[in-house]
């Protein structure tokens, strides 16, 4: 059985949806680190939550429902100096992933650790969707 995706809290209350969620994110979530070998992470970095890029990852999300379910994908959103959707600090979360500090990045986590992507453009599902779909365990589990 699949656990809950993990999602900020701005992507669940309006673009996500409880659908996605399965349930209230914990407020003893799970570092990035621990998630790992479990789920993918996508993190997703701007400067403040007025950011448009913001915006536009979120709309691409917010369509993707299904999609990141399938692919246990967890999003952290590290917004100014806020963390949502994991219990990391944003300056951690920024060190270990070399997130440009005021700008707008996203990366993704494939589960076994590894950056699978980086870029600083909103990414559209269909991108994402296509990363994955590559990874090694991601194929292995599909068969």
């Amino acid at each position: 059985m699949k656990q809950p995706i993990a999602v900020a809290a701005p992507l669940a209350a309006s673009l996500l949806g409880a659908a996605l969620l399965g349930a209230s994110m914990p407020a003893d979530a799970a570092s990035v680190a621990a998630l790992r070998d479990q789920r993918r992470v996508l993190i997703v970095a701007a400067p403040a939550d007025s950011d448009p890029q913001l915006a536009l990852q979120r709309r691409a999300l917010a369509g993707w429902q299904q999609g990141a379910v399938d692919r246990d994908i967890s999003v952290v959103e590290v917004v100014g100096t806020s963390v949502t959707g994991a219990a990391d600090t944003a300056n951690a979360l920024e060190r270990r992933y070399a997130l440009p500090s005021g700008r707008f990045a996203v990366v993704l986590i494939g589960k076994d650790g590894h950056v699978a992507m980086r870029s600083a453009k909103p990414v559209p599902a269909a991108m994402l969707e296509a990363t994955i779909d590559a990874m090694p365990m991601r194929r292995a589990g599909q068969r």
